[in-house]
């Protein structure tokens, strides 16, 4: 007869097999935390190189620059880049995310209108891996000597160093202050030579949101059309001309006059009321209603909210009410209830505001902007203009206190109407949910654990046990000992306390 396998023998096999029970059931839980997690919403803040701007701006180039895509400015040299889209992940601490907005430089204008130095910075992109990564960006620019201009997408164009930090973690945001840039060799000569490679940029501070991946949309097919073509035609014609079903116009104002606003002299501030939207370069005006003809192409509409600005040496000015009408000859003008509780003037070029000038009060329906909307027409039951040059009026110089001139450009005008209940209006620059402008220096913000049936992450970002897991775990292999020991022990009725293997298992210990 086959000698019976002692009780030494079970209990590691016991122990592995329980053990690799609860791992099976809490890896892929944690593994799944620490995947790879969607990036939505964010902001970069670059400077890009601040020798750079104050070249451009200065005495010898005699330029400036210009935002485009809602990008926007923030502290005393800083371009912030929005829309944060991406992945991250808190296993490796891989962070991959592209940004949106551009910055267009110009200076030393020639006598035919153009310009010697033309360079458009959009859509930087950064890479993360390791102790560094790389900064990615589209760049237009025009060669010093020959002119030629060159477009390249997604050039690597500068080199991050993340310094020490530790990217890894499964919290719900990554925020990064002041990481250090150094051009590359591709950027130095999409750069249009004029800095080498090697050369130190301004530093990148970044901060965007991450959510867990969710699951590909479930998509449903749209039921065939019915009916005649001639009825389908005619359907499709009152889809596209006649009310508004929803809109929203988006402008900045002017960008100076932001600036001015929060910095030193004003020492101010805006607040948005009645439904407006701060998108970081522009303020949102919702709820678009009104009508629009598309045989003349000619539009009428309204929008809700308002935004009003208020600071020292008697700043305070109030727009709201805005209204946006574009005639058949492609000429668009925004208006808008101007309310002043202090007037504004301009004194030795600054933009300042003083105590004199236009009385307080509210004067309706002001013609504050004038913009170019040629072409008019509905795209997917959407009526939509983008980035629209605008120029102030006579009457919104006088809203203004005299603070700049009839024919000023002011922030581009964009504007969205649905025709439709299915058309999509323009997503507003998403910033994320950072509260300070400028980002903590911290990595990846790890997670609370919460109670759950499944595997949670601590504080630190380890995978913890859960505590009713390990309980039944325990339990279980407590059972399972008592149950091979006594597999292990023969009774008989008359012996049912035998203690046979006592000695064996004082050896064991």
């Amino acid at each position: 007869m086959p000698a019976r396998p002692h009780l030494r023998t079970y209990v590691p096999l016991l122990c592995a097999a329980v053990l690799t029970a609860v791992l099976a059931g809490l890896l892929p839980a944690g593994q799944a935390h620490a995947a790879s997690r969607t990036v939505q919403g964010g902001r970069l803040d670059w400077g890009i190189k601040s020798s750079f701007q104050s070249y451009v701006t200065g005495p010898t180039a005699h330029g400036g620059f210009s935002l485009t895509g809602g990008a926007a400015t923030v502290g005393g040299s800083q371009f912030r880049f929005h829309s944060a889209t991406g992945t991250y992940d808190g296993s490796s601490g891989a962070f991959d995310a592209g940004f949106s907005g551009g910055v267009h430089f110009l200076g030393h204008k020639k006598a035919d209108g153009t310009h010697q130095l033309d360079l458009t910075i959009s859509r930087p992109a950064v890479r993360l891996a390791g102790n560094g990564g790389t900064l990615y960006v589209d760049i237009t620019s025009k060669a010093k000597g020959t002119g030629a201009v060159t477009t390249s997408s997604q050039v690597p164009f500068a080199s991050l160093s993340l310094g020490g930090i530790d990217m890894k973690g499964g919290g719900n945001a990554v925020r990064l202050n002041n990481l250090p840039a150094t051009l590359t060799a591709q950027g130095a000569k999409s750069f249009a030579g004029y800095y080498t490679a090697g050369t130190a940029l301004d530093p990148v501070s970044l901060s965007a949101d991450v959510r867990a991946s969710a699951a590909g949309p479930t998509r449903t097919l749209a039921p065939s059309p019915t009916g005649s073509p001639s009825k389908l035609k005619e359907k499709v014609k009152k889809e596209t001309s006649g009310r508004i079903e929803d809109g929203a116009v988006d402008w900045g104002v002017r960008r100076t006059f932001r600036e001015y606003v929060t910095g030193a002299i004003a020492q101010g501030e805006w607040k948005l009321s009645g439904g407006a939207q701060d998108g970081g370069a522009l303020f949102r005006f919702p709820e678009g209603s009104g009508t629009y003809d598309e045989k003349r192409r000619t539009l009428d509409a309204t929008f809700t909210g308002a935004v009003r600005f208020t600071g020292e040496q008697g700043l305070d000015l109030k727009l709201g009410g805005i209204r946006a009408e574009v005639t058949d000859e492609g000429k668009g003008t925004l208006y808008a209830d101007v309310t002043s509780g202090g007037d504004t003037d301009k004194v030795s070029g600054t933009d300042r505001a003083s105590d004199t000038g236009r009385a307080s009060g509210t004067d309706k329906k002001v013609p504050l902007v004038t913009f170019t909307a040629e072409d008019l027409k509905p795209e997917d039951g959407l009526v939509q203009i983008t980035e629209a040059p605008a120029k102030l009026t006579a009457q919104g110089a006088d809203a203004f206190g005299g603070m700049y001139k009839a024919g000023t450009e002011m922030d581009p005008v964009s504007l969205a109407v649905a025709l439709t209940a299915k058309a999509e209006l323009p997503a507003l620059p998403d910033l994320g949910s950072a509260e300070s402008a400028t980002p903590e220096a911290t990595a990846a913000e790890p997670k609370k654990a919460e109670p759950r049936t499944e595997a949670a992450t601590s504080e630190s970002g380890v995978p913890v046990l859960p505590i009713g897991l390990a309980v039944a775990s325990l339990a279980v292999l407590a059972a399972a000992f008592v149950f091979i020991r006594r597999r292990g022990t023969p009774q008989t009725a008359t012996d049912a306390t035998d203690t046979s293997d006592a000695s064996d298992a004082s050896n064991e210990n």
